[in-house]
């Protein structure tokens, strides 16, 4: 046997008519059509996900620009509000600056 004719391929031998039932195409289509729209709502069921997913994302952003511009907020009051009290008790300040500085430096240096 030549090595072309053990490759050569015998339309009868691959298309199976005889061994195939005459309903085959109709159910290769009905399982073909039940697989598509299996695909369709797994895809409508991710599109969703995702959609739900940007949706609390958008809301977690905005929720922590406004807590970003609350804290902004508490920072220039503290701020003010300090730089009122050490002009109006420059001694005091003073001394409650130079207490923290002590106990820090020594908080610091034990360790």
């Amino acid at each position: 046997m030549e090595m072309s004719e053990r490759f050569t391929t015998y339309p009868n031998d691959l298309s199976g008519a005889n061994n195939t039932s005459p309903r085959a195409p109709d159910m290769a289509h009905k399982m073909a059509d039940a697989a598509s729209s299996t695909v369709d709502r797994m895809a409508s069921g991710a599109h969703e996900a995702v959609d739900k997913m940007a949706d609390v994302a958008a809301q977690a952003a905005e929720t922590l620009d406004v807590k970003g511009e609350q804290l902004k907020d508490l920072q220039v009051r503290w701020l003010e509000n300090s730089r009122a009290y050490v002009r109006d008790n420059p001694v005091k300040a003073l001394g409650i600056a130079l207490v923290g500085g002590f106990l820090l430096s020594r908080l610091l240096s034990s360790r």
